[in-house]
């Protein structure tokens, strides 16, 4: 562990203004139940495209079923599972495992836990010279390997899957105990899909969990950054929660548009951490008392890199305690003034910042 790495656990002693004052008590997530070296079969149960209109991108839906498997059960919202797409690689041996989120509450799709989902998005792309081998000349058409194939799955198709993986990027166990700032880019909605489910929509009547469930009451935040609206996943579901739940807000905030600003007139797009540094700069305090209680959990999770932005706005507005730990070397170096490759190398999240970049 370097010494930019938060201890892994808080002592009963504590103090009010350290980093891990106010962690989070989570979930007991089980992990590496089956192994990509032998994985289980699951079947495709659901695959439909969750775009909120017709797009240039392409993202799909995929549900599959895991009954029967370790994987039954075993999974909490947050995680995420592997799939071992069919055929080889280049090389001639087998495809490696790729993870991804899970899009679903803890009681799965089902309300029983047997069936999980997540949210492939297609890659599809120019080829680009990566070695000295390679023809500068080819530029045809690249496809990503799992994506797409996981996309191509029919409902009956079987799918090699493993897991579950993740215990940090998990809900506490008491949710009222915390107020949430969910932050999504892209595909990274997924795992804010199953946590909004399972904190304000519940478990359907016929599951075991339906007992015992209760709305989570404290305040939830959800800023959802995308290029374009048409872009948006979930969308309808979000709104739906928002306008059930008062102690919910969803927010999307789109990069590549045109939008207006509070007096009307037209402004540009802006990215989730400009989002966020305008809340807190002029939307009269709504963000700024936010991040500085003690109940507030961040949870990011989208594209590496995104983290970049959010680091630094927290920490030039004097927000970071409780989130961010900072390497010694920035010190006597303002936040004003620090680069993203410092912010990449020398600043980390806190228990209180759960981080799932990919």
């Amino acid at each position: 562990m370097n010494a930019a790495d938060p201890v892994t656990s808080p002592s009963a002693s504590t103090p009010a203004g350290h980093p891990l004052a106010g962690s989070p008590d989570l979930v007991e997530a089980k992990m590496h139940l089956v192994l990509p070296t032998a994985p289980v079969t699951g079947r495709i149960v659901e695959s439909r495209l969750c775009m909120k209109a017709k797009s240039a991108s392409f993202v799909r839906h995929v549900a599959i079923d895991v009954s029967g498997t370790p994987l039954a059960g075993s999974f909490q919202a947050g995680q995420s599972f592997g799939v071992i797409p069919d055929g080889v690689d280049a090389f001639g041996k087998p495809h490696k495992v790729r993870l991804y989120s899970l899009a679903s509450p803890t009681w799965g799709e089902d309300g029983h836990g047997n069936v999980i989902a997540t949210t492939p998005k297609r890659l599809i792309a120019e080829r680009e010279p990566q070695k000295p081998s390679d023809d500068p000349s080819d530029h045809g058409l690249f496809t990503g390997v799992c994506s797409n194939w996981l996309c191509d799955r029919k409902v009956g198709d079987a799918v090699q899957v493993s897991g579950p993986n993740g215990k940090r990027f998990c809900l506490p166990k008491n949710p009222n105990d915390h107020d949430y700032l969910f932050l999504a880019t892209g595909t990274g909605i997924a795992p804010f899909r199953g946590f909004l489910m399972e904190l304000l929509q519940g478990p359907p009547a016929h599951s075991p969990a339906a007992a015992r469930w209760k709305p989570c009451t404290s305040r939830i935040e959800l800023l959802m950054g995308s290029p374009y609206t048409t872009d948006l996943l979930y969308d309808d579901l979000f709104r739906g929660l928002a306008a059930a739940h008062p102690n919910f807000r969803y927010t999307t905030v789109i990069s590549r548009e045109s939008r207006l600003d509070e007096q009307g007139n037209p402004a540009r797009g802006e990215y989730v951490h400009q989002h966020l540094e305008r809340g807190v700069e002029r939307d009269f305090g709504r963000f700024r008392e936010f991040l500085g209680s003690p109940r507030t959990l961040i949870y990011v999770c989208g594209l590496a890199g995104m983290q970049v932005g959010i680091f630094h706005m927290l920490a030039k507005h004097g927000l970071g305690d409780g989130y961010l730990t900072v390497h010694e070397e920035l010190a006597g170096i303002s936040p004003h003034d620090w680069t993203p490759d410092q912010i990449k190398r020398r600043v980390r999240p806190t228990h209180r910042c759960m981080l799932e970049v990919y």
